[in-house]
């Protein structure tokens, strides 16, 4: 016996995803804001709490604007001004 399987996947409804709004870069939107290392403030908006870089996907930004941001997380963390990781959790 020969063990047949469709090949082709079940024509029924397909789930669709909501729609999403375009995320605009907020440094192109308001050139006013400055990307700077020495301003944690400004950068922690672009890291997780498990200290991680939030991709560009997530966060809306240009390419150009992400590789400046990335740059001064950083240049912030070798200077001790914005942590490597989150917290350490102790086992």
């Amino acid at each position: 016996m020969s063990d047949e399987r469709p090949t082709q996947r079940p024509s029924g409804p397909r789930k669709k995803r909501p729609f999403q709004r375009r995320k605009v870069c907020r440094f192109c939107a308001d050139k006013q804001i400055t990307i700077d290392y020495k301003d944690p403030r400004t950068l922690r908006y672009f890291i997780s709490e498990r200290g991680k870089i939030i991709p560009r996907r997530i966060s809306g930004n240009c390419s150009k604007h992400q590789r400046e941001i990335t740059e001064a997380v950083k240049r912030a963390r070798n200077i001790a001004l914005l942590p490597i990781a989150g917290t350490h959790v102790m086992p």
